[in-house]
């Protein structure tokens, strides 16, 4: 079977690129299963539940998010009432939402998808790791495919996360810092990895916003009035191939398409 996860979406540009190739890309890769990291699809900064159900519409099946999901607060009572929009399960559990979802694919295959978020210059929460050793047991057995996205800034602690659930999951995914990674790989015993998918949305930018605003505040150490960019948006998401009897990756792809111009 095969999964499409796409990179964080920033803002309108990047809805449009999902709305443009997304159709497109299911039919050519025939794609059982779309996820997408939307923490940062309303306006740059956040989500809200009317965004959320544009992109339930253009046909993802599940968004995963991350430290900017607590962004804006209208997403509070959705993120209660919709299981197929996650937050890091390694939040605390009195939190709103939820970081795993288990359902079916297009295929009839049992899906589960994990939401992860690292520590390290990230917000102070509990850890990733242990999160995940608490989660996996609790799956039903029958559940081969696994799909992690793992939140984090660094890429030490990502490639530790890969590593540490290789042969346990079927990929580990990662996002948050917005620039892709040339590292996409099987790991030795089967689990897909991927240190960041990259960002779905205007490249000529600094990782999503205007590239003077973020040139400013670096020269200046002054606040700085955060847009999102506009130009050179792409799509960046990482196509991988699961036998979905052993839940075993087979194959990792790295997909980008561009936006036509606007």
């Amino acid at each position: 079977m095969k999964i499409l996860f796409i990179g964080d979406i920033f803002a309108s540009p990047g809805r449009r690129a999902v709305a443009e190739h997304l159709p497109r890309l299911v039919q050519e890769e025939n794609i059982d299963l779309t996820v997408a990291n939307a923490e940062n699809a309303a306006g740059g900064f956040g989500l809200t539940p009317a965004v959320a159900e544009e992109l339930f519409a253009l046909g993802l099946d599940v968004l995963t998010s991350g430290n900017h999901i607590w962004d804006k607060r209208e997403i509070y009572d959705y993120l209660a009432e919709q299981p197929r929009l996650l937050r890091p399960a390694n939040y605390p559990d009195e939190l709103p939402g939820r970081g795993v979802w288990v359902g079916r694919a297009r295929n009839g295959v049992p899906v589960a998808v994990i939401n992860l978020q690292g520590r390290t210059y990230m917000p102070p929460i509990d850890c990733p790791f242990r999160k995940a050793d608490e989660i996996l047991p609790s799956l039903d057995p029958a559940v081969k495919v696994r799909i992690v996205d793992f939140h984090a800034e660094v890429t030490s602690e990502k490639m530790a996360m890969g590593w540490y659930l290789d042969g346990r999951v079927s990929a580990v995914l990662g996002t948050h810092t917005h620039v892709p990674t040339a590292d996409a790989r099987v790991l030795p015993q089967g689990t897909a990895y991927q240190t960041d998918v990259g960002m779905t949305g205007p490249y000529e930018s600094v990782i999503g916003v205007k590239a003077d605003a973020v040139v400013r505040r670096f020269l200046t150490g002054l606040p700085v009035r955060f847009e999102p960019a506009k130009r050179g948006v792409q799509l960046h998401a990482a196509l991988v191939e699961i036998d979905e009897v052993t839940g075993r990756a087979v194959s990792i792809r790295d997909i980008v398409a561009a936006l036509d111009a606007l």
